[in-house]
């Protein structure tokens, strides 16, 4: 089967390398000159599916009041003129509770879960390399409050089977030593030892590497201006430089996916939600972080890379402005120069942002569309790095006609309810 693949993201760039890995022709086609040098350049560089968490909860809107407050928050609202930002914001609102908080971390633990082993198995039959580590998370928490308020999480984690470790400040200090120079500043962590850290943009250019070894055709700087359509088939992609035909389409272009099916008539629940990131070269090995530590508080996640330190964190909902705010790289800057304060140089950090693609309840979407030839793999929020082996694994499946090897339950569009016709399952599939 020809497809052809809308991004080169990460999960754009997993669903060509699985989908050629299943015998299919693969162009993917993309805007820029190369893979992953939009959101999935620089960000925070976790591997965590037991840190998998829809950011709708209990106590969510009290605590984003707090928030906006904060000098260093870790929210950022800028209204816009944009019913898409109203709705989607709504929408999360109504997920702000204890039941579905509990339905949608189950599935994305359970997709997430899943994307680790395919990622694991994908290493061991590559030898892919990626400043790749499998150290664990540690969630720090400042004050107990925050420590008492992981039982919803550590809840979901049991019932999943994720290992975890609760432990006390000296606790934290084994798997992180470099915590011991700052004792008093945190009262305890959550640790998922299962978790792993990697550079997203090292792994995206070398999947696709070898995903062109598998006969994947990339074409890059090449403008996709609309999807046409007969009935309820894609019948092209109107690029700047022609029409380009397929059997069958993958849409993974992160926060533009809901302005490509627009005119359609799809409704994406999926909305850009600013992230940033500095990235600093360490110069002490000793007082930097050993994996990924997230300070809780501010809501910072401070990786080790290599020879650098990646700090990434903010949630702003801003529409699909990219201005750099150094009220932004203040926050980014404060957490890791209070927790790490000999790691590294953030004289020398360089500063970038990203539009992480969001839905209100947390997981992703993959899967079937309303058109029986148009397939979606987007909405991955901060986890598209995480997710992204599996659901580019699970995605190929489908298209290919194999029932994937996870309950595919809550992963489709449909979950929106009356907002879409309803999607057509390929043949062999069941939800």
């Amino acid at each position: 089967m020809k497809i052809i693949i809308l991004g080169s993201g990460v999960i754009g760039t997993a669903s060509a390398y699985y989908l050629a890995q299943q015998g299919h022709e693969v162009t993917v086609i993309e805007r820029q000159s190369g893979p992953a040098l939009e959101t999935s350049f620089a960000n925070a560089g976790e591997i965590s599916p037991g840190y998998a968490s829809p950011w709708a909860g209990p106590g969510v809107p009290q605590k984003a009041v707090k928030w906006l407050l904060m000098q260093h928050s870790p929210l950022v609202v800028r209204p816009q003129l944009d019913p898409a930002q109203w709705r989607w914001m709504f929408q999360m609102l109504m997920n702000c509770n204890h039941d579905s908080y509990a339905i949608n971390k189950g599935r994305m633990v359970r997709l997430a879960e899943y994307a680790r082993d395919v990622l694991i198995q994908l290493r061991a039959d590559t030898g892919i390399a990626y400043d790749e580590r499998s150290q664990g998370t540690l969630q720090l928490f400042r004050t107990q409050k925050q420590l008492d308020g992981a039982a919803t999480d550590i809840a979901v984690l049991k019932q999943y089977g994720v290992p975890f470790e609760v432990l006390d400040p000296k606790g934290c200090e084994v798997p992180e030593p470099a915590l011991a120079h700052v004792r008093g500043k945190f009262v305890g962590g959550l640790r998922l030892p299962n978790d792993e850290t990697g550079d997203c943009f090292k792994f995206t250019n070398a999947l696709a590497t070898l995903a062109e070894g598998l006969g994947v055709r990339f074409r890059y700087g090449v403008n996709i201006e609309r999807l046409a359509f007969e009935g309820d088939r894609i019948t092209g992609v109107k690029t700047a430089e022609g029409m380009l035909t397929a059997d069958s389409y993958v849409l993974a272009l992160g926060s533009y996916s809901p302005l490509m099916v627009k005119e359609l008539g799809m409704r994406l629940p999926v909305y850009p939600v600013k992230g940033y990131s500095i990235t600093l070269p360490i110069t002490d090995a000793s007082g930097a972080p050993e994996s990924t530590v997230m300070d809780e508080t501010f809501k910072v996640a401070i990786t080790r890379l290599g020879d650098r330190i990646r700090v990434g964190g903010t949630a702003e909902l801003s529409g699909f402005d990219l201005t750099l705010r150094e009220a932004r790289r203040a926050t980014l800057v404060h957490s890791v120069s209070d927790l790490f304060p000999r790691g590294g140089d953030v004289a020398q950090a360089s500063f970038w942002c990203g539009l992480r693609p969001m839905t209100p309840d947390g997981t992703p979407i993959i899967g079937p569309t309303p058109y029986r030839n148009l397939f979606l793999n987007t909405g991955h929020g901060t986890l598209g790095w995480t997710m992204s082996c599996g659901s580019g694994r699970v995605l190929a499946d489908i298209i290919s006609g194999k029932q994937p090897e996870i309950s595919l339950e809550g992963l489709f569009m449909d979950r929106y309810g009356r907002a879409n016709k309803p999607v057509i399952m390929p043949q062999g599939i069941t939800a």
